[in-house]
């Protein structure tokens, strides 16, 4: 584990070390997320390959539904009571 310092501007600054942006292909203009986690905080920087890490992570198995299809069908049966209620409602 290598250990880099930097120093917080009274504007809250912080200059991320040369060799990290150099390594992490990091350029003015990236954006960096701040995640904090067991009392100490992560800087992530969101460039594309952090993006593409997530493709897939929601791809449902084989045999599973997904779950845009599991809301189709619970509105579709919400659906069908309401209609059977007002059918009922409509026959008092």
């Amino acid at each position: 584990m290598n250990t880099e310092s930097a120093y917080m501007t009274s504007k809250g600054q912080v200059v991320i070390p040369a060799r990290l942006r150099r390594k992490y292909g990091l350029k003015e203009g990236t954006r960096l997320n701040f995640v904090e986690e067991d009392g100490r905080f992560v800087v992530q920087p969101v460039t594309k390959e952090y993006i593409s890490s997530f493709r897939g992570i929601f791809k449902s198995k084989p045999g599973e539904k997904s779950v845009v299809q599991e809301l189709l069908e619970d509105r579709a049966a919400e659906r069908a009571r309401e209609d059977r209620k007002i059918a009922e409602d409509r026959r008092k």
